[in-house]
């Protein structure tokens, strides 16, 4: 859809406008009282968002992130859909599905009377994805994003199952976080947890008290609802991350060498770089916490992200 359409269907005054942004991609760009963010429609992927109490962002985007049509961007929070990680049986389909590297149509925005500011998207069959849908995710499904930006960012992923037959999901709001550095953060709210531990081959450990970080961490937390915390000492900021329709925590950081192979979050000198601003606290739904949708029925994960100060 044309930017002039999008605004004249789509756009609200003061608070949401489309532009064109790097790489030829379109954003929706929302700014009210309370807050700020950016959404890439390809992929419904929101790459920026700041409280407009906060100094920092919320939600951390690299300085590096590469934006090109059918690529992911490194940051925000990517939509993992319809599976999560590898996919189960085929090696040479894309990691975390590709809902996050097509385009999404806006189906609805609103000004809400709380002076919040509502968008919603939804991944439809079109040209460019009629070939995934038929060769990767063969089920009459439907899948949304409604995002309400203010003070808190709130985000709902639904899925409806449009078929006669139950299908099996696995997805996750892949959110990086912005933090004041690695070293100095932990995350709250996973203690007692299981989870399987992917760094030095996987297995499977138990969670105890906070996680803290001095190296590369890449842990799917299982059966766990619980609303995490990042206690951020340098920024003296703790950041809120509740969910609900979510059975997994997935939290991540690369560190510096991985980080540096990766090539979008910049160099790194001096065991310094973007890698340590940011930390992955993921709400999914993995391993054995994938979701069934029965026929005519949906699904919905939801999360609100807030901050205050410590």
């Amino acid at each position: 859809m044309p930017l002039a359409t999008l605004n004249s269907r789509f756009g609200l005054a003061e608070q949401l406008k489309f532009v064109a942004g790097p790489g030829g991609l379109i954003f929706a760009e929302i700014d009210n009282d309370f807050g700020t963010a950016y959404l890439c429609l390809q992929g419904a992927h929101i790459t920026t968002f700041r409280p407009k109490d906060q100094d920092e962002p919320v939600i951390w985007l690299s300085d590096y992130a590469k934006f090109a049509p059918g690529k992911s961007i490194r940051g925000g929070a990517p939509v993992c859909w319809p599976w999560f990680g590898p996919h189960a049986t085929e090696a040479g389909f894309p990691g975390h599905g590709f809902a996050r590297t097509v385009m999404w149509e806006v189906t609805a925005s609103a000004a809400l009377a709380s002076g919040e500011t509502e968008i919603t998207l939804a991944l439809i069959e079109n040209e460019q994805s009629r070939a995934l849908w038929a060769t990767q995710w063969p089920h009459p499904s439907r899948v949304e994003l409604n995002v309400v930006v203010g003070k808190r960012l709130k985000a709902n992923l639904i899925t409806t199952n449009l078929g006669d037959s139950d299908i099996s999901i696995g997805e996750a709001l892949h959110t990086y976080f912005q933090i004041g550095d690695i070293a100095e953060i932990e995350v709250l709210g996973l203690g007692g947890c299981e989870f399987v531990d992917k760094v030095g081959g996987v297995n499977r450990r138990t969670q105890d008290g906070a996680v803290t970080f001095d190296g590369e961490v890449d842990r799917v937390y299982v059966n766990t609802e619980a609303t995490c915390v990042i206690e951020d000492r340098r920024l003296k900021r703790r950041i809120l991350i509740a969910k609900t329709g979510s059975r997994s925590t997935v939290v991540w950081t690369p560190w510096a060498e991985k980080a540096d192979k990766m090539g979008d979050f910049g160099p790194v000198v001096a065991n310094e770089g973007g890698w340590r601003r940011m930390v992955c606290v993921e709400s999914a739904n993995a391993l054995e916490n994938v979701v069934v949708v029965p026929a005519g029925q949906n699904h919905t994960l939801s999360v609100e992200y807030s901050a205050e100060a410590l």
